[in-house]
């Protein structure tokens, strides 16, 4: 499990690795573009369920941290996926890795 950790007051937020690559890509290309948005998340049942969301801004400082040594094939579709979800007035939504889109 990776952790997102996500500005001044430290919040740590627990990403599967392979997801947390994926995600990385994405939010590092809209902050490129200076483009500020939404991450939503849903909370495991460990956690008591429910969602939370963070607004990213290149103004907040953003750490990826990996549990893994070797980084993950980045899947070109599920990027897609996740560019158009980042581009939405909701935001950035991790969603399961399309099946069978592996490139």
């Amino acid at each position: 499990m990776g952790l997102l950790i996500y500005g001044a007051r430290v919040s740590e937020i627990e990403i599967e690795d392979r997801t947390l690559a994926h995600l990385e890509v994405v939010i590092a290309a809209k902050l490129r573009r200076n483009e500020q948005f939404m991450l939503t998340w849903e909370h495991g049942m460990e956690r008591g369920s429910g969602r939370s969301t963070i607004w990213v801004s290149p103004y907040i400082p953003l750490h990826f941290k990996y549990n893994g040594k070797r980084p993950p094939k980045i899947n070109r579709a599920w990027l897609e996926v996740l560019m158009e979800s980042a581009n939405e007035p909701a935001g950035l939504h991790p969603i399961p890795e399309p099946h069978g889109t592996l490139q």
